[in-house]
């Protein structure tokens, strides 16, 4: 489960990481509804929230570059948002000598705003905490145990099914085989069949594996994540903030 986790997580002991996975998780669901529900018109608020977030990641001691480099997932938002003051319909104003939509523009602004901070919040969260810690925060918050557990299988051997792809490829390498034309799709659609098939044996051995160490449809717990109220109290900072701005948003509207 470390081999993703390794490039989001940044190890620290600061008040932010010392914080329960489940706080951590709840301020930063809370965080992002408060975002969303800003109105786009409200510019200001936006600017506020960023302020928070760069306040929590000094907190952390997360450098502003590992956060932007992280938040490189949103480019395709980024590029849905650039394209709607182009197509979408009604009045237009012209930018720079060129005619844009005056909704499209608010429309790319309203996406660019809202997806960057739910991102950067996101990345806080992930660099704050392990993999396995927001699993057992999930599991904490009263999220089903098998949805809790088939995320942790996921995440766990998605690394291994990465590391089959790549031992495939090497072996198609060996072989003089070179994807270069449409006549290759057929050897890699037996090469993705038999990734399938490898993978769900390797699945089946698993849990007969599990099944013979006691498995009852429950994982056992191996750190316990309780919170005290004082720190459900310092977790509530960030979304009472943003919930305050939000609010403010919507009076001065």
């Amino acid at each position: 489960m470390d081999g993703l986790g390794r490039r989001l997580h940044r190890p620290g002991d600061t008040p932010v990481h010392r914080l329960p996975p489940q706080c951590k998780l709840a301020a930063a669901g809370l965080f992002v509804l408060a975002v969303v529900s800003t109105p786009r018109e409200a510019v200001w608020a936006f600017g506020v929230y960023a302020v928070l977030l760069a306040a929590v990641a000094a907190a952390a001691r997360v450098p502003a570059g590992f956060v932007l480099r992280r938040m490189a997932i949103e480019v395709p938002f980024v590029v849905f948002a650039v394209l709607l003051p182009f197509v979408a319909q009604g009045p237009r104003v012209e930018v720079l000598g060129v005619a844009l939509s005056e909704s499209g523009l608010w429309s790319a602004w309203n996406v660019l705003a809202k997806a960057s901070l739910g991102t950067a919040a996101s990345v806080l969260l992930a660099a704050t905490t392990e993999l396995r810690q927001l699993l057992l925060g999930l599991e904490r918050l009263r999220l089903p145990s098998l949805l809790v557990q088939i995320a942790a299988f996921m995440v766990r051997y998605a690394d291994v099914i990465v590391g089959e792809m790549r031992r495939m490829k090497v072996a198609r390498a060996a072989r003089g085989f070179e994807a270069r034309d449409v006549r290759a799709f057929g050897v890699l659609a037996r090469s993705a069949g038999a990734l399938f098939l490898r993978s769900y044996e390797r699945g089946e051995r698993v849990h007969l594996a599990m099944l013979s160490r006691g498995y009852e449809g429950r994982m056992p717990v191996l750190h316990d994540a309780a919170a005290t109220r004082a720190q459900w109290a310092a977790a509530a900072v960030l979304p009472a903030l943003a919930a305050l701005v939000a609010s403010g948003a919507w009076m001065v509207r």
